[in-house]
């Protein structure tokens, strides 16, 4: 999880959200009203809005933000985070206690992660099974 997560208000302009992503070099920022995360930008939905016309980026961030927001705990362990982020076809996952937003977890946490077990020396044979299999293989 990376705790340090960008947002942006629903009121505040496309082109915030854009050039957050941009100098951080990130794929989204979440956006927050109050204390409260409501919704995600993505830099999918920015290319989507850009391809009307870079005027869209004078539009509000609430009018692209997907919305509600799809969340997980820190309590939540790596397989559920997982199957929330196939089961709803995201690459990122806000993580929120208590209605507050901690952290985010995307594709690449999850990727160094696998990465990082692989070569633990009391890895469960099950798992190690699973790790060994060649991609693709129909088992």
């Amino acid at each position: 999880m990376i705790a340090r997560v960008e947002t942006v208000t629903p009121k505040e302009p496309l082109e915030h959200a854009w050039m957050k992503m941009v100098e951080r070099n990130i794929g989204s920022v979440v956006v927050i009203e109050g204390n409260n995360p409501v919704g995600i930008i993505t830099e999918r939905d920015i290319s989507r809005c850009l391809a009307k016309g870079v005027q869209a980026l004078n539009t509000q961030v609430e009018n692209i933000m997907s919305s509600p927001l799809i969340t997980t705990t820190r309590s939540a362990g790596i397989e559920e985070i997982m199957q929330t982020m196939l089961k709803h076809g995201i690459r990122r996952l806000p993580v929120v206690d208590e209605g507050m937003l901690v952290g985010i977890v995307s594709d690449r946490d999850l990727l160094r992660w696998v990465l990082r077990i692989r070569h633990e020396p009391h890895i469960s044979p099950a798992i190690r099974e699973i790790l060994d299999r060649q991609p693709f293989s129909k088992t």
